[in-house]
């Protein structure tokens, strides 16, 4: 399989931290024009890395066909993908896709999780996302990395490549803390 890009990285991490494993909404700290998001969206698509199922009640819809609301999951490709091992992803209740879709092969959910070794940029992209966030020892004792690299990957890759907004706070206990602005 081809490698994916930054931005589709943070789309399927972002759809495989929540319980239904829905890609929409996207992360609101991503910045991608809305022509691109399509393409971006299709491609996943077409890779077997998302698939559209029915739409729930406050579920955000992809498309519409006919009568059906659609909106988009991450498969079990797509968790391979970021990392995670689908089958120790409990699925969740299965709902039957659009006629000619991709099936997803299991939705991400909470529960037990073994994650396999990921790139380095994703784990960086991980724990800045926490709510907490990550001071440069945390990120450099999980990606082995110097702290000029590590502020050179969140300037040069996470701001100006993915276009997240990352904050920098000074925590009494912490010290400088990197957080993506708007991280739950």
């Amino acid at each position: 399989m081809s490698r994916l890009t930054d931005t589709q990285l943070v789309i399927l991490s972002s759809a495989a931290q929540r319980l239904d494993g829905t890609v929409l909404p996207l992360p609101g700290s991503l910045t991608i024009n809305k022509g691109a998001v399509g393409s971006v969206l299709k491609s996943l698509v077409r890779r077997g890395l998302v698939a559209e199922q029915a739409a729930a009640a406050g579920q955000t819809v992809w498309r519409e066909d006919g009568d059906d609301t659609l909106t988009l999951v991450i498969t079990g490709a797509g968790l391979e993908s970021v990392g995670i091992d689908p089958t120790e992803v409990h699925p969740a209740k299965p709902v039957e896709p659009a006629e000619d879709k991709p099936t997803p092969r299991q939705t991400a959910t909470a529960g037990n999780r073994t994650a396999r070794p990921a790139t380095k940029q994703v784990q960086l992209l991980d724990l800045l996302q926490r709510q907490t966030g990550a001071t440069l020892g945390e990120i450099g004792e999980v990606t082995g990395w110097q702290p000029h690299s590590i502020r050179g990957a969140i300037s040069g890759t996470v701001k100006k490549k993915l276009g997240l907004a990352v904050t920098s706070t000074v925590e009494p206990e912490r010290g400088r803390v990197y957080r993506v602005a708007g991280a739950a």
